[in-house]
């Protein structure tokens, strides 16, 4: 019989008999709405077949519903407090594993390789809200041989993770993400949804990775340069930007946006992947 993780009650109760305190430094917001769950891992289309990476356990509301519907989870939890009260929430499962660390330091593929073989693996969190973008771009630079990556954030940063070439919201990550990963946003969580209650909504989103690259570089690194560089100072334009950035002869980035087609008046938001990936090659040789 699984413990009713999402009843308010139940998890005040825990809290307070384990000693738990919610750490504001680990962005702790753990869902209480029975609905949640389950559609996390529908959108991840987690089945007895697959294996699941959990970012973030918290009282182990989200891991219960993935143990439930997934062959394995293995979850890497940074709060080390927290292992006494898993020890009686997830007691009925044994197809989970916990990791206690921080899931920055972890190496990712050498704990999927170990832990799943060759299962079909998915990652599935409810990431902190102040370190969304740094374990987003770890999960996408190591290339983790993963499905998809399904996670909840807050709805600003879903905007920009998700955000169409030349939009409003585009931004550094937004390109980061579409380099690496189709993104879509699933659906909004309200803030009475967890305990506590954040003060903005949360919105689940999706990125499947892709399994090759359409745009291909000349180097990665040269061209994720140049997009920092570009969207450091927003409101000026791509030349001004990148000039100030790195030191460049504006003449020298004009002529490279000729050269693509494109005016040295343009903005950085309103160049494309393919057409930064093509910049990166003729501006940092």
């Amino acid at each position: 019989m699984t413990k009713p993780l999402t009843n308010l009650s139940y998890i005040k109760e825990l809290s307070k008999k384990y000693g738990f305190t919610f750490e504001k430094k680990f962005g702790q917001n753990f869902i209480v709405n029975p609905s949640v769950c389950p559609k996390i891992c529908e959108f991840a289309e987690v089945d007895k077949n697959t294996g699941v990476l959990e970012i973030g356990v918290g009282v182990g509301v989200l891991t219960s519903e993935l143990a439930q519907n997934a062959k394995k989870v293995v979850a890497v939890e940074i709060d080390t407090s927290l292992r006494p009260l898993l020890e009686e929430t997830l007691a009925d499962f044994n197809n989970i594993k916990i990791i206690f660390d921080d899931v920055l330091n972890v190496d990712l593929n050498k704990l999927i390789k170990d832990e799943f073989g060759d299962m079909r693996v998915v990652v599935c969190a409810n990431l902190p809200y102040y370190i969304t973008s740094p374990i987003i771009m770890k999960l996408l630079e190591e290339r983790l041989p993963v499905d998809n990556i399904t996670v909840m954030v807050q709805k600003e940063a879903a905007a920009r993770l998700c955000a169409n070439e030349k939009s409003r919201e585009i931004g550094a990550i937004s390109l980061a993400v579409q380099y690496y990963a189709k993104p879509k946003v699933c659906f909004n969580v309200s803030p009475g949804s967890f305990f506590p209650p954040p003060k903005v909504t949360s919105s689940v989103i999706r990125l499947d990775i892709k399994k090759s690259n359409e745009i291909t570089p000349k180097s990665e690194k040269n061209m994720f340069r140049l997009i920092r560089a570009a969207f450091n100072q927003r409101r000026k334009t791509f030349v001004n930007s990148v000039s100030s950035s790195l030191a460049i002869s504006k003449t020298d980035i004009e002529s490279a946006l000729v050269e693509i087609g494109e005016n040295s008046l343009v903005r950085p938001e309103k160049l494309s992947l393919k057409q930064f990936s093509d910049l990166s090659d003729i501006i940092l040789k």
